[in-house]
């Protein structure tokens, strides 16, 4: 007979969930800061972020395996362990470098933190209680992103960078005494496989080929090197699709493609967070490097976004049940395309009311379109397809969100006239701003096409609504 949970059990892994929420949107305001305080060119510093992006793609297929191995209660203390070293030796980090293989470190942390946070919810809890536990302990991952950018502003304005890292110690030695007091040690009562040379295939062809894209982009290696690494792990990816092909447990079943909505919402995922996910990178920079605002006002001005995003979920699932998934997808796609792009409209001397209105309206539709997009992807996946179903959308999502913010350094370098190799930026960047806005907004507008492919009445709402949590 399953132990009745323990009441604080929620708290501990909603603390798990704000960890990572916060870390995630902190960073983005103190970047130019950061940028300045190690000698750095601010449009360069999208490597700090993309590093713990591609860390946690590339680790959480393993994480479902590892803690039916070695327990949750032990993977769940690893992941906070590792995510607080991590954040410590972010800290301490003197060059862009060290600070970069650092946030791996972080990364191998944060990639457990959430994947076996809510195993251990889906495990402990009754059926009945499941959604209503998923639904508080995913507050966190609001509140996070509403304080986060402010949060860094001012600490890297009126302290100093290294403490948007350290404020993450304090936390995960709360959450490493009460995970051991209150985590439950679940098992998997059966030992299953893990297929380790299908995870090798996947992993490295997944980070040959993006940090492929990222090097070519950023002329961080010769042309031929990096064409030779993208072509090494496109390789590698198609070597590991037709392993799974005959693997008996592959990494991620692929009865998932069987499904039409899984299909389209998987590739639409990809390609809207090209645009939508490179907001939270780009807006930050825009507001201080090309508007001038201090780092604090820019962390204050980012809120609208959020509290957009916060008043999304009181009539999101309503408007999909009302309209149907190809409606909304296909035309919030393209809404959200032109607010985008509508970012280079703003002026040098844009009215602070105005620019929070902005803000607020894409915040409100970028939500939208994330609850639409996950609902979607895993609306009609079975018992036996959910779980791997649900794995690779995680990755999807992460992955192509570090390419988003590859995408947009990449334009920003390009534009402001390929200043690649100087520690600073003496050029107006507005125009660099403009124009990286509008580029970005055409990639997300590409995904219209992708979901155009749904039949209309394609998906089903009232499925997998734990999933309306995930942006």
């Amino acid at each position: 007979m399953q132990a009745t949970p323990h009441r604080f059990l929620p708290w501990v892994v909603a603390l798990a969930f704000f960890m990572q929420a916060l870390d995630i949107t902190i960073l983005n305001t103190a970047l130019p800061g950061m940028a300045h305080a190690l000698g750095e060119n601010p449009l360069r510093m999208q490597a700090v972020v993309i590093a713990y992006m591609l860390t946690v793609a590339l680790l959480i297929p393993a994480s479902g395996w590892l803690a039916d191995r070695f327990g949750t209660r032990t993977m769940f203390l690893w992941a906070i362990a590792l995510f607080s070293l991590g954040s410590l030796a972010c800290a301490l980090s003197p060059t862009l470098a060290l600070l970069v293989a650092a946030r791996v470190l972080q990364g191998t942390g944060g990639a457990l933190l959430l994947p076996v946070g809510r195993l251990v919810v889906l495990r402990a809890f009754p059926r009945e209680q499941f959604l209503p536990v998923m639904s508080f302990i995913a507050i966190p991952s609001l509140v996070g992103p509403l304080i986060g950018p402010a949060l860094g502003g001012f600490l890297v304005q009126y302290a100093s960078w290294p403490w948007i890292f350290l404020i993450n110690l304090p936390v995960g030695l709360v959450g490493m005494v009460a995970a051991q007091r209150v985590m439950p040690q679940f098992r998997s009562t059966e030992r299953r496989s893990f297929d380790a040379l299908g995870f090798l295939l996947f992993s490295a062809g997944l980070m040959l080929a993006s940090l492929a894209l990222q090097s070519l982009g950023e002329h961080v290696s010769g042309a031929a090197l990096a064409v030779m690494g993208l072509v090494a792990g496109l390789a590698l990816l198609v070597a590991y699709w037709l392993h799974a092909a005959r693997h008996p447990e592959p990494l991620f079943n692929p009865a998932v493609f069987a499904v039409p909505s899984y299909r389209i919402g998987l590739a639409g995922n990809l390609f809207a967070r090209l645009g939508s996910g490179a907001t939270p990178f780009l807006t930050p920079l825009f507001l201080q490097l090309g508007l001038g605002f201090a780092p604090s006002e820019a962390g204050l001005f980012m809120i609208p976004a959020v509290l957009g995003a916060m008043a999304t979920k009181t009539w999101a699932v309503p408007v999909i049940q009302r309209l149907g998934y190809r409606r909304v997808l296909v035309t919030n796609t393209l809404l959200l395309a032109l607010l985008i792009a509508g970012f280079a409209l703003v002026p040098r001397d844009v009215s602070p009311v105005w620019l929070m209105v902005q803000l607020a309206v894409f915040g409100l539709f970028n939500s939208l379109q994330f609850t639409a997009m996950n609902a979607l992807t895993l609306s009609e996946l079975g018992p036996e397809t959910a779980s791997s179903g649900n794995s690779l959308l995680s990755v999807v999502m992460q992955l192509s969100m570090s390419l988003g913010v590859a995408s947009s350094g990449l334009f920003l370098l390009l534009y402001s006239g390929g200043h690649f190799d100087r520690k600073a930026v003496s050029v107006d960047l507005m125009p660099a701003f403009h124009w990286t806005y509008v580029s970005v907004g055409a990639m997300a507008a590409l995904a219209a096409f992708i979901f155009a492919q749904l039949q209309p009445q394609e998906g089903r709402i009232e499925a997998q609504a734990s999933a309306l949590a995930e942006d």
